[in-house]
């Protein structure tokens, strides 16, 4: 059975940061075309100043999964201009709540991908169908609910893996209603939703590092 413990949250820290700035353009891109231009500069920013945070020696060691992802979601806050860093702030903070235990069973990452979503719903105001990362987050939560009764919580990660991915595909032919891509009107339909993009490699990561993959 996978352990999804403090080592696997901190992979998987990890690998999000590798993963998101090896994505960096291609988030850009998607954001130069409904939106401000800047979340893959931004999402990477963050994301290495969480990496540098995990690996300062000067830090307390993390007792809990839910130390790491507090300490990701202070980081992100303070760092990630743009709606992403609060609403990333937001829903790892959130998770990082429901996750202050040394390691995570199925119910426990379920709980984890729920409580993110409900940190980004609470701050961003948004629903699906808006062409937001909800379009992403809300399949994920979906899909982990009904996984959680697999013995291995990495099955349960999978299943909200893939379920954000599409949900991400599928924000492409949406008409944007919230955020500044909403300005857009119908030309923000054929362009993924970069905040669903992003989502979907973050969670994607959770799965490498609970695989021994990524960074």
């Amino acid at each position: 059975m996978t352990v999804l413990d403090v080592a696997w949250a901190e992979r998987w820290m990890h690998a999000a940061a590798a993963d998101v700035r090896d994505a960096r353009d291609e988030l850009t891109e998607l954001d130069r075309r409904i939106g401000d231009g800047d979340h893959g500069v931004n999402m990477d920013r963050g994301l290495s100043a969480v990496v540098e945070r995990l690996d300062d020696p000067a830090q307390a060691p993390r007792e809990t999964v839910g130390q790491v992802l507090r300490l990701a979601a202070t980081t992100m806050m303070s760092t990630v201009g743009g709606a992403a860093g609060p609403l990333y702030g937001t829903a790892l903070l959130r998770a990082s709540k429901v996750t202050d235990r040394a390691d995570l069973p199925s119910s426990g990452v379920v709980a984890l991908v729920e409580a993110a979503l409900e940190g980004i719903v609470a701050r961003g105001r948004a629903t699906v169908g808006e062409k937001t990362m909800v379009d992403a987050w809300q399949p994920a939560a979906e899909a982990a609910e009904q996984a959680e009764d697999a013995e291995d919580g990495i099955d349960v990660l999978r299943a909200a893996a893939a379920a954000a991915a599409s949900g991400a595909e599928a924000t492409i032919p949406l008409v944007a209603t919230k955020g500044r891509a909403s300005y857009l009107a119908e030309r923000s339909a054929g362009t993924q939703d970069p905040g669903a993009r992003s989502t979907a490699i973050i969670l994607a990561a959770a799965v490498a590092a609970a695989e021994g993959r990524g960074a």
